[in-house]
């Protein structure tokens, strides 16, 4: 039998099936060509809430014409700004949020998610999280953006409070040109103080 470890997209995606249920809350905090903000409407399902941004309205677009295609467009609100905006932008609290970092797929590459908005989107992430909620980012240090990006991300989820959250690093150690990697992080459960 030969096992494939696939790639930090996929990683990101088992483990999100796991937080994921009909009638779910989730966020796709870089909706790109709006591929991931398809698959989680599938998962969320009819009864399901899905809100998606991007700062490129080539973006929007296309996502948006994707979902009217596949009959998903009631189940979703789409937002042209960034995703550090999230926690102003959207109203309750979620079961998932998805990053996927870098750039539009097919579009200029001059165009990328930035260190510091990141950084304010993830914490935003967190502020909306359900308990056992769950965070996954999927970083690609292959340009330089992308390695900030990196650094920035690993050393932010180092420090998570542990009686708070769980943090998870998946990545390739032998791989040559900088593969993606994938951090999970999942809001603990809180327990119940006895008076």
């Amino acid at each position: 039998m030969t096992q494939d470890f696939r790639s930090a997209r996929f990683w990101a995606a088992e483990l999100m099936e796991g937080a994921l249920y009909p009638g779910a809350r989730a966020v796709d905090a870089t909706m790109g060509n709006g591929h991931d903000t398809l698959w989680l409407c599938r998962q969320v399902g009819p009864a399901g809430r899905v809100y998606a941004f991007d700062v490129q309205g080539e973006a929007v677009a296309r996502t948006r014409a994707l979902l009217e295609k596949e009959g998903l467009a009631d189940i979703v609100e789409l937002f042209l700004d960034g995703h550090e905006n999230m926690a102003a932008r959207v109203k309750e609290p979620v079961d998932a949020v998805m990053f996927n970092l870098g750039w539009l797929p097919g579009a200029l590459h001059g165009v990328t998610t930035l260190t510091e908005t990141t950084l304010r989107a993830v914490d935003a992430a967190l502020l909306l999280l359900k308990p056992e909620g769950l965070l996954t980012v999927c970083v690609y240090p292959g340009h330089e953006e992308g390695s900030r990006e990196e650094a920035a991300l690993l050393q932010w989820a180092s420090n998570l409070d542990e009686g708070r959250y769980d943090a998870l690093l998946k990545r390739y150690l032998n791989q040559p040109n900088h593969p993606p990697l994938m951090i999970a992080v999942k809001r603990k459960k809180q327990k119940r103080h006895l008076s």
